[in-house]
């Protein structure tokens, strides 16, 4: 076998790679905005509804907009009997994230015209999937849990219908509204992995299902989007953990990673972490369960040991605070990424609008990065190739 060589340089870390007017994040200062606005006025003020709006169409929509905006989504959220169907058949203990985006690929097939002829096609087929979103992932878990599914309510916003259609109950308005400002709080984050997927799988001219289809797939990563689910693993771990401190002390020092600590942009707290400590600790309070409390522990205990060694940078990343909120809110672990995809579809699609229709946009039509080669080298005219009775 070929020995294996190490590969440098990897990851883009630092490279800009296109210019974008959708979000901008300050790493150094915690500064997070979407198309102008920062992230906490439109948790505190806004609605995911209005956000996402603000996301595809570059402006805050008058009432008039948004009262049209959240009807047609509304409108939209039931998804085609053949997909249902279909998800009927497969194995119950399919990864949620692998069956939404299995099911991505068929809305196209239900999309006489899956390619977009201009922005404005492009943004109705974006709403669709904003729709959707949430009842294919309500739909999974209810199929696999041997329930039916249940039809999407068009009285019920936008996370209260998604709790609904979880869970078979209408959530009362406090958690329905904390779960909207989460919604809010994920719905972009630049050029992140999964974003980039989207953008570059399109930047083939590939139709807007095809881009978020990769973007579900780079959202799966343990290293991004899935490291929510494994953040509440580790909580869930340490439920009796008589010293969570010493815990979290022996696994530093042993040269381990915790899960949630750290971010490739952030080097100081995350704009998103005050809401969802907020109604992590509030939650706690109601529900009388202590993941606040024992991911406090962690968090003390983490970043006075990373101070010791000038670490100072290293902070909690969203994933760390969303894991318990969500958790609390009742919906099972495998279904916390989902969750997150269900808020960045709106990031995604308005990406994709980018990518396909910007107008005198600086860079090639297609993204093709070069790689440095690192291999065998026998010259310009490659190895001599051996018949393998030869070898």
């Amino acid at each position: 076998m070929a020995e294996q060589v190490r590969i440098k340089n990897t990851g883009l870390r630092g490279v800009t790679v296109a210019d974008s007017a959708i979000s901008f994040i300050d790493g150094e200062k915690g500064v997070l905005i979407y198309r102008g606005f920062r992230v906490e006025d439109l948790a505190d003020r806004s609605s995911y509804m209005e956000t996402a709006f603000l996301l595809l169409h570059g402006a805050l929509p008058s009432q008039e907009e948004l009262a049209d905006f959240s009807r047609r989504i509304k409108a939209e959220r039931q998804v085609p009997d053949f997909i249902i169907d279909s998800m009927k058949k497969w194995p119950a203990d399919a990864s949620p994230m692998d069956v939404l985006q299995a099911t991505v690929p068929m809305l196209a097939m239900d999309d006489p015209s899956p390619i977009a002829a201009d922005r404005h096609e492009q943004a109705d087929k974006a709403m669709g999937l904003i729709a959707r979103f949430p009842t294919l992932v309500a739909a999974w878990h209810r199929i696999r849990s041997g329930l039916e599914p249940l039809a999407p309510r068009e009285d019920l916003e936008h996370a209260a219908n998604f709790l609904y259609m979880l869970k078979g109950q209408e959530p009362d308005p406090e958690t329905a509204h904390d779960l909207d400002v989460c919604l809010t709080l994920h719905a972009d984050h630049t050029f992140n992995a999964s974003t980039f997927a989207c953008r570059e799988t399109v930047s083939t001219q590939a139709h807007i299902y095809a881009g978020v289809a990769s973007g579900v797939g780079a959202l799966s990563g343990s290293l991004h989007g899935g490291a929510n689910a494994r953040v509440m693993a580790m909580l869930l771990e340490l439920e009796n953990e008589p010293d969570v401190a010493d815990w979290v002390k022996k696994r530093l020092a042993a040269g381990e990673r915790i899960m949630g600590l750290g971010h490739a942009v952030y080097k100081t707290e995350d704009p998103r972490s005050k809401y969802l400590k907020d109604m992590g600790r509030r939650l706690g309070d109601k529900t009388g369960q202590r993941w606040f409390e024992i991911s406090s522990q962690i968090e003390e205990t983490a970043l006075a040991e990373f101070a010791k060694k000038g670490k100072t940078e290293i902070k909690p990343n969203v994933d760390f605070n969303s894991a318990p909120v969500y958790y609390l809110m009742g919906i099972p672990t495998d279904l916390m990424t989902p969750v997150f995809a269900i808020s960045r579809i709106a990031g995604w699609c308005s990406h994709i609008i980018e990518e396909t229709f910007a107008e005198a946009q600086e860079k090639p039509a297609l993204y093709r990065p070069k790689a440095e080669y690192v291999g065998d080298y026998c010259g310009l005219m490659g190895c001599e190739f051996t018949p393998v009775d030869e070898r």
